[in-house]
């Protein structure tokens, strides 16, 4: 049934899509037609292919970076109220820096290569997945918690053994939100500076007018992430039933 969704979805949308070109009769250089934007990636399948693998690449790692910090972090703050104390009023303050802002500060810290888009990626995820696993972490029922103290449960078996299972729900909208931010950072710092990478393309494709070109490109991105985000929804599902007892 979700494969019939999914298709009947991308009809309308190709649909919708080619009855504004007609309704508006936009010249292909403004808005090209799905038939050639799918030409426009024929033709160009080994290059869109070659800057796919770069974003993949770099929003996979982020994605893993950033999840493994916001972990660490998340716990650091359960299990330290100094650390929430110092660290939280921090991180709060920190969202209030546009992480798009700091693009160009990372290309001159870490270069035109794929570093400073993982760091981007990284930032942009880092904070819900730390939010999202700290709340998972005090959401624990209290009932629980003082059967565990009262058991002789230490500050870290309460952790590992009550806590994190959980936080497992809770990690798993984290990650969910962190598979739709990761590609976004990783293009914005593409954007910004990078020799590869579908953000690049995407601005190549424009400078030379190859508006068909452009299209491909945010059409592969968009698979891309409905690829990643369909990927971490079966991780999450899994994380959650294995908090369920399932």
């Amino acid at each position: 049934m979700r494969r019939l969704d999914l298709l009947l979805a991308l009809g309308v949308g190709l649909a919708i899509w080619q009855a504004l070109v007609w309704i508006t009769g936009a010249p292909h250089y403004i808005l090209p037609s799905p038939w050639r934007v799918a030409q426009a990636a024929w033709s160009s399948r080994e290059i869109i292919a070659e800057n796919a693998w770069v974003t993949a690449l770099e929003v996979a790692l982020g994605l893993v970076l950033g999840t493994v910090l916001g972990l660490v972090t998340a716990v650091q703050l359960m299990m330290s109220k100094t650390a929430e104390r110092v660290m939280l009023p921090i991180l709060v303050f920190t969202q209030a820096v546009p992480v798009f802002a700091l693009a160009p500060i990372l290309t001159l810290w870490f270069g035109y290569g794929i570093a400073s888009k993982i760091v981007m990626a990284i930032l942009i995820i880092y904070f819900p997945v730390t939010a999202a696993v700290f709340d998972g972490l005090r959401a624990t029922p209290a009932g629980v918690v003082d059967l565990g103290r009262v058991m002789g449960a230490g500050k870290w078996r309460e952790l590992w053994v009550l806590r994190l299972p959980h936080a497992l729900p809770s990690m798993g909208t984290g990650l969910r939100l962190a598979a739709v931010y990761a590609p976004i950072g990783a293009v914005i710092g593409e954007w910004v500076g990078a020799s590869k990478g579908l953000g690049y393309l995407m601005l190549l494709a424009n400078g030379r007018a190859k508006i068909d070109l452009m299209f491909a490109a945010l059409i592969t991105l968009a698979v891309l992430t409905v690829l990643l985000h369909w990927a971490v929804g079966i991780f999450a599902r899994r994380l959650e039933a294995f908090a369920r007892g399932g």
